[in-house]
């Protein structure tokens, strides 16, 4: 049982939900002719980030759909904003929460190596759900699904000394071979790089309307058999992460996990919106005996080895204590 368990506060802010994936069990995806189709603009992000600095967060979660730039409509509507590029928008974005004093934490689907050099220096950290190694029906439709593709960018993000978030997606079709090989191949990465400071152990959820609706979601078992394969395989230095909107914890926790991800006092979860975040009174609930500790989007060791930029220095010092941990 571990002597306590990390998380973190956020803003979650879904900045377009154009993606030229089409997952088999994603409600989060719009085409540019829906009406909840949107590029969020600098104003309404803004008071986002001013919410969530009042409501205590440290974090904001920057959440895109992936290449959205090979949708016409969407580079009309980012030139409307005054952009030729997602980078560039995302870049401006990580400014206004910096200024407001939350860390960056982009995802923005697959990004190139020079993609990620641009965006270092304004976040704290990135992140990229490996999801499986394995090719799954469920990925049919979604070429930035390729998992040498994502491996590849999980590694460009070692090689650039980035702190980084990955994870596996449990239940959408891979064996638990799969599982295995896909928590074997984050580990050999993170012995070469030392870089991914947690891994999520995510349980698929069904969802309505989707082709994956009948699926049935993965067990209890199976989630704590993949979570005790996490923590046998991965590197010590590499925290598992479960999310407790999705899963109860304490169970998880006891198996290896000790990290409860991100919670939102003033955002939903966009990707599983069904899902309420619980409150930092309900997580010290769930977790029952088991201390909760406060953790930035970066994690102690990064900040302790200055793998950030000097933009986040005084707001990285202004926020973590001599631990590294929330003040």
């Amino acid at each position: 049982m571990p002597e306590y368990v990390t998380f973190a506060r956020n803003v979650f802010i879904p900045v377009t939900n154009i993606c030229r994936n089409n997952c088999h069990y994603c409600t989060f995806r719009r085409e540019p002719s829906h009406p909840d189709a949107q590029l969020m603009g600098e104003n309404e992000i803004g008071d986002i980030l001013s919410l969530g600095k009042k409501a205590g967060c440290t974090e904001a979660l920057f959440v895109f759909g992936e290449y959205a730039e090979e949708v016409p409509e969407y580079m009309e509507w980012l030139g409307q904003r005054g952009y030729s590029s997602t980078v560039d928008y995302v870049y401006k974005l990580c400014e206004m929460a910096i200024e407001r004093g939350l860390l960056p934490h982009t995802n923005a689907g697959i990004l190139t190596y020079e993609e990620m050099e641009f965006l270092k220096p304004v976040n704290a950290s990135m992140g990229l759900m490996l999801e499986t190694t394995a090719r799954l029906s469920a990925h049919e439709l979604s070429p930035g699904k390729e998992p040498d593709i994502r491996l590849a960018m999980i590694e460009d993000a070692g090689k650039l000394h980035i702190p980084f978030t990955t994870g596996i997606l449990v239940g959408i079709g891979e064996t638990r071979k799969n599982r295995i090989n896909s928590l074997e191949a984050i580990a050999e990465l993170q012995f070469k790089y030392r870089h991914i400071q947690e891994v999520i152990i995510q349980n698929f959820m069904p969802k309505p309307g989707t082709r994956m609706e009948n699926i049935r979601p993965p067990s209890k078992e199976e989630m704590l058999d993949t979570v005790q394969l996490a923590r046998n395989i991965l590197p010590a230095d590499v925290e598992v992460q479960v999310a407790p909107n999705l899963i109860d914890p304490y169970l998880l926790i006891k198996a290896g996990a000790k990290d409860l991800g991100g919670i939102s006092p003033t955002t939903i979860d966009w990707i599983n919106p069904e899902a309420e975040w619980p409150d930092v009174e309900k997580l010290k609930t769930m977790a029952r005996d088991i201390p909760l500790k406060e953790r930035l989007p970066i994690y102690p060791q990064y900040i302790r080895s200055e793998w950030y930029s000097k933009q986040l220095d005084g707001l990285i010092n202004s926020l973590a204590n001599s631990e590294g941990y929330r003040k």
